[in-house]
C-alpha cells in the first residue's frame, strides 16, 4: 500500500455536492479553483474533487440517486485581489452574481464575494484580513 498524504483545514473533513450538469459544474469550479490556487485533485466519469470538496452526478455511488439541496460554501482567499478574481472568474464561467466583492459587517476586515454556481449553491470567497497562520494546512499521512 502506498503512503497517502492529505492536507486538512479546521472543521470540515469533506463536503459532497450532487449536481445536475457535471460538465457545467466542472467549468465553474475549475475557473474558481484556478484563481484560488487550489488544484483539482481528481476526476472521473461521475465525479471530480478538489481538496475536501467532492462534486458528483446523482449516478455516482455515494449520491444514491439524489441531488443535494442549496448550500453555502466559503473558500479562503489569500488577499482581496484573489476575492475579486474569484468573483470575475466565477461569473465568466457560468455563475450568477450573488454579492459583488466588498467589505461585510461580519467582522472588521471581512472582505467577500458571492456567486451562485450552476446548481444554485451560494459560493463565496473570503479574505479575513491580515493574519499569520501557524501552517498552510494540517498534513495527515497514512
Amino acid at each position: 500500500m502506498e503512503t497517502q498524504e492529505l492536507h486538512r483545514g479546521r472543521l470540515i473533513d469533506h463536503i459532497q455536492l450532487v449536481v445536475r450538469d457535471l460538465p457545467a459544474s466542472r467549468r465553474f469550479y475549475e475557473a474558481v479553483f484556478d484563481v484560488l490556487k487550489v488544484p483539482m485533485a481528481g476526476s472521473g466519469e461521475d465525479y471530480f474533487w478538489a481538496d475536501e470538496l467532492f462534486i458528483s452526478t446523482k449516478e455516482s455511488e455515494a449520491a444514491q440517486g439524489k441531488l443535494t439541496g442549496r448550500h453555502h460554501l466559503a473558500f479562503q482567499a489569500q488577499d482581496r485581489a484573489m476575492v475579486d478574481g474569484f468573483h470575475k472568474a466565477a461569473v465568466a464561467a457560468g455563475g450568477t452574481d450573488n454579492g459583488a466583492p466588498g467589505e461585510r459587517a461580519y467582522h472588521p476586515g471581512y472582505y467577500g464575494a458571492f456567486v451562485l454556481d450552476p446548481d444554485g449553491n451560494n459560493i463565496e470567497a473570503v479574505y479575513h484580513g491580515e493574519a499569520k497562520r501557524s501552517a498552510p494546512s494540517v498534513k495527515v499521512t497514512f
